[in-house]
């Protein structure tokens, strides 16, 4: 993700934040109520050969959702605004697809198929794991924030499609849904 694509990225999610408070406000209740304390520490996704550690990324002072920063290419971020991976609810998980000189945490997700398992270890002890969905690589313009923030699931989001010299950023987002597998982490 680099330069102003940040913005489009943060337009979406700030989107998905104002649905995903508005359901709530509404009456809907979470799948489960999250546990006090609890964050997502590490990312495994054994398809990719892929064991990464996830760093909180909340809100900077603008309202903009904070990006991993370059500087730690090999960490994706958890959006703490986001449920927590296990819980019920949509969890988000952002990481770089690349940097200005290497191939960052998330190069590989367009990869991902169906059915392949994503898993995420919580500070708890517990271990949340999901099965891929679908990918699918949406414009930037056209980022689906209601799906990505309102409905149950991992969604993991980075970069994608071709690259815009002019502007410095890729035209397109990333996006793999997956939905929970396997035994409840809270148990």
């Amino acid at each position: 993700m680099a330069g102003s694509s940040r913005k489009v990225v943060i337009a979406g999610i700030a989107t998905g934040l104002v649905l995903f408070a508005m359901s709530h406000r509404q009456g809907e209740q979470p799948a489960a109520a999250p546990v006090a304390g609890v964050v997502p520490k590490r990312i495994d996704i054994p398809a990719l050969k892929l064991k990464a550690p996830l760093m909180k990324l909340g809100l900077s002072k603008e309202g903009d959702v904070e990006l991993p920063p370059f500087d730690k290419p090999g960490t994706a971020g958890w959006y703490t605004g986001s449920s927590v991976p296990g819980d019920g609810g949509a969890s988000v998980i952002i990481g770089h697809v690349d940097t200005k000189t290497a191939p960052a945490v998330f190069y590989r997700l367009r990869e991902l198929r169906k059915g392949q398992v994503v898993k995420v270890l919580r500070s708890d002890g517990k271990t949340a794991e999901y099965r891929v969905d679908s990918v699918e690589r949406v414009p930037k313009n056209d980022f689906p924030a209601e799906r990505v923030y309102t409905e149950d699931g991992l969604r993991l989001i980075t970069c994608g499609g071709s690259f815009d010299w002019a502007r410095h950023e890729y035209r397109d987002n990333v996006i793999v849904y997956a939905s929970r597998a396997g035994s409840d982490p809270r148990a």
